[in-house]
């Protein structure tokens, strides 16, 4: 090696020295990079204990002698403070059963998950059209959760969740279990379920044992996370999501829910809450408290149509705290059927969940219809054939409206041969033609107007039918004749494809002939009617059932049944109420009668006969400008 490339080696060695030397992190920054590393470490230290802790009894613990068991125990020590004997162990299933549900309790977190309807199914619908029965449960999601929050001092998280910790079972019958999770005191936080036979309901409790010294000092309220993904369990989705949604009850108020159609939050304060109740369609999970919750927050969350689940309904609620070294607090919980009668007998106004509606048309369907089906159903085992018990029934209340919307329009029959006069004599003069037929109304004492009023005055029982029907768990899964469920569409045919606005894919054979039926009633009701003057009318009343006819096709079975016998008894009692009861020679009579009678001034006809009036001097004052202006 010769003199130069030893100095050549020397001066790139002294070079890369002295680059190191440049890069090489002053002392601040390597102290800087240690404190990071140690925060690293420690944030991971936080993560395991709180996400991956391995399932390890405490007594394992406690004989834990190796480094790797007492680093574990740090760890569940630093995440969980004094709850650490409870931050690990074996999630296992405890079963209360009577003979309506069985529920199936988690020891971690002590929460149910799972419900279990033994008398009510699901009905799954496989490729070939065909149906299959499968279990019915309430509260099974995994996603769900039930969880209290314990504020405990000097912990990073602030508390612990009880939906981390593993409860022991501390006592357990078939139909009844107490859990407990362990603090390091020997206090313990407390959850008991109880059931007995005969009822869906639960008497549930929690006790704060020795925990006034664990929990933080200025605690005065627990919060309790309610999360509840609700399951599809009906056919028909769309009614389903319609009618589903979190409800609750301020102490002294009555009952109130979150919107059906949309997100809706609603923020309680510091009201007593008597209870809070997450319902589908045809079933509720209800939390009651007996003497009130402390406030609370609900929301309804609208899920995609696509998605698994029907929506998502979250509760935050306050459950009273008094710091005591004892205590309990306790709660009913309902997990079952919307049947009306066990619900109301439970106070409170849970009936309201039921969806019936609100207002009038809500009373009648609680106190009238119900009432009047429920007796039927007493004596008559088939609920296709109750409705159309239930439809006459109503029909022959109703008739004394119907025949004096028929005495009417036979009133206006028996003028329409003078009517045919007037349009020959004023053919060429609409406005003359209208003041001389409100003339005539006036001279005979017809009003044009009576045979809409008593439809009118049966709207409140159709608007409350219209609810009554997709709202009562009795026609769920009750079939008759080719429907196999009343509380959702009938399926006559299948289409290969969707139809929109609401129509789908399939036709309903009830609603088809429905807006057959009205068709029918619709001409022979109105062919000796008058319509020369709105003729837009006459064409109206034959395309509104086929506009209808979308709206009902996916709609429950049970209404659009009772619409369509509603029809057939309306036909029936119009041609017997006009062809063997009314007499028509008496009619000619009383119209005669009355246009001899001297006539007083006022009243609606005089009213409407001086707005046409007024009417044609305008007219005709336009008419004489626009002919000076020529």
């Amino acid at each position: 090696m010769d003199r130069n490339t030893i100095i050549g080696l020397t001066l790139i060695f002294v070079l890369l020295v002295a680059w190191q030397q440049f890069l090489a992190p002053t002392a601040e920054e390597i102290e800087q990079q240690e404190r990071l590393q140690d925060s690293i470490a420690q944030a991971q230290q936080r993560a395991d204990s709180l996400a991956s802790i391995e399932e390890t009894t405490p007594e394992e613990i406690q004989l834990a002698t190796g480094a790797d068991d007492s680093l574990k125990l740090v760890q569940r020590q630093a995440g969980f403070g004094p709850f650490a004997p409870a931050a690990a162990g074996k999630s296992e299933t405890v079963t209360l059963e009577n003979d309506l549900m069985k529920l199936s309790i988690s020891t971690k977190g002590g929460r149910i998950k799972g419900a279990l309807m033994k008398n009510h199914f699901k009905l799954e619908y496989k490729e070939d059209g065909t149906e299959e029965e499968v279990p019915l449960y309430l509260l099974e999601d995994e996603k769900n959760k039930f969880d209290y929050f314990l504020p405990i001092a000097n912990l990073p998280s602030g508390g612990v969740s009880t939906g981390d910790l593993y409860f022991e079972v501390a006592e357990a019958a078939p139909q009844k279990v107490v859990l407990r999770a362990k603090a390091s005191n020997g206090g313990y936080f407390e959850q008991s379920y109880q059931i007995e036979d005969g009822t869906y309901n639960v008497d549930y409790d929690v006790r704060f044992e020795n925990l006034n010294s664990v929990l933080a000092a200025n605690t005065d309220v627990i919060q309790l996370s309610w999360v509840n993904y609700l399951d599809k369990l009906e056919h028909n989705e769309t009614y389903e999501r319609r009618y589903s949604s979190v409800y609750y009850k301020p102490i002294g108020e009555d009952p109130d829910y979150c919107s059906c159609t949309s997100d809706d939050t609603e923020e309680l304060g510091d009201e007593q809450i008597k209870w809070i109740s997450n319902a589908n369609q045809f079933f509720n999970s209800t939390l009651i408290a007996e003497e009130g919750f402390l406030g609370a927050t609900v929301e309804t969350r609208m899920l995609p149509e696509e998605a698994a689940d029907l929506k998502l309904l979250v509760s935050e609620i306050g459950v009273p705290y008094n710091r005591g070294s004892s205590e309990s607090f306790a709660m009913h919980m309902y997990v079952g059927p919307n049947e009306f009668d066990r619900l109301y007998a439970m106070g409170d106004g849970l009936q309201n969940i039921i969806p019936f509606g609100w207002s009038i048309f809500g009373t009648i369907n609680r106190w009238v219809i119900r009432p009047i089906f429920d007796f039927l159903s007493g004596f008559i085992g088939s609920a296709g054939i109750v409705i159309l018990v239930l439809t006459f029934i109503v029909k022959l209340a109703l008739y004394p409206l119907t025949y004096k919307m028929l005495y009417s329009q036979s009133k206006m029959a028996a003028l329409k041969p003078r009517m045919e006069g007037l349009k020959d004599k004023f053919k060429d003069d609409q406005q003359a033609q209208q003041m001389e037929t409100m003339k005539m109304y006036r001279e005979f004492g017809v009003n044009p107007l009576g045979g809409c009023m008593p439809m009118v005055l049966q709207m409140p029982i159709w608007f409350a039918l219209y609810r009554f029907f997709p709202a009562s768990i009795e026609f769920r899964q009750a079939s008759f004749l080719w429907a196999t469920d009343l509380s959702s569409y009938d399926i006559f045919w299948r289409l290969p494809f969707e139809i929109p606005f609401g129509f789908g894919a399939h036709i309903s054979l009830f609603t088809l002939l429905w807006a057959v039926t009205t068709l029918i009633y619709t001409y022979y009701n109105t062919r000796h009617m008058d319509m020369s003057a709105n003729p837009a009318m006459k064409y109206m009343q034959y395309f509104m059932p086929l506009l209808f006819l979308g709206f009902f096709n996916s709609f429950a079975a049970g209404l659009t049944a009772y619409l369509l016998f509603s029809n057939l008894i309306n036909i029936t009692q119009t041609i017997v109420t006009k062809n063997f009861i009314i007499d028509h020679a008496k009619i000619e009579n009383e119209l005669e009668a009355y246009r001899s009678k001297p006539k007083k001034k006022g009243g609606f006809q005089q009213r409407l006969e001086n707005a046409l009036k007024e009417q044609q001097r305008i007219q005709e004052q336009k008419a004489q400008g626009k002919g000076k202006k020529k």
